[in-house]
């Protein structure tokens, strides 16, 4: 079993204070504020961090199912858009995935992603997101 570790740091009141993320040991440290969050202030907010996240896990996961399925990929690219509703509440995450993977019929390939959606260990943990959508292509 792996245990992974990040930290967060809020000093303030919800408008007034800021914050800082850590991932991991400090691979990532950034800062947050009401504006990253919530307007478009400078820093980031935990939504993009989850983003991140689901867009990292998606693209291993359908590198792994390529390549069990003998057709292992060049590159695959993806893109996570959480859109943060009233609440508030994470309401939609957007996948796009763009992949290289030579050999592979359009069909299948859209077999293997739509599949890595539903089985990558964070789409998993999002499950109580009301949608999420995929828009997978080959290049």
């Amino acid at each position: 079993m792996s245990i992974r570790n990040s930290t967060a740091t809020w000093k303030g009141t919800l408008k007034e204070g800021a914050g800082t993320m850590t991932v991991g040991a400090g691979h990532y440290e950034g800062p947050f504020t009401f504006a990253s969050r919530f307007e478009s202030g400078n820093g980031t907010n935990p939504e993009e961090l989850i983003g991140a996240a689901h867009a990292g896990c998606y693209s291993m996961f359908l590198s792994a199912l390529l390549t069990g399925n003998g057709t292992p990929p060049v590159r695959v690219t993806t893109t996570a858009a959480v859109h943060l509703g009233e609440g508030p509440t994470i309401t939609q995450i957007d996948l796009v995935s763009e992949a290289d993977v030579p050999g592979i019929s359009a069909e299948k390939f859209a077999e293997l992603a739509a599949d890595a959606k539903a089985k990558c260990p964070i789409s998993k943990a999002l499950a109580a997101v009301e949608t999420v959508t995929l828009d997978a292509k080959l290049v």
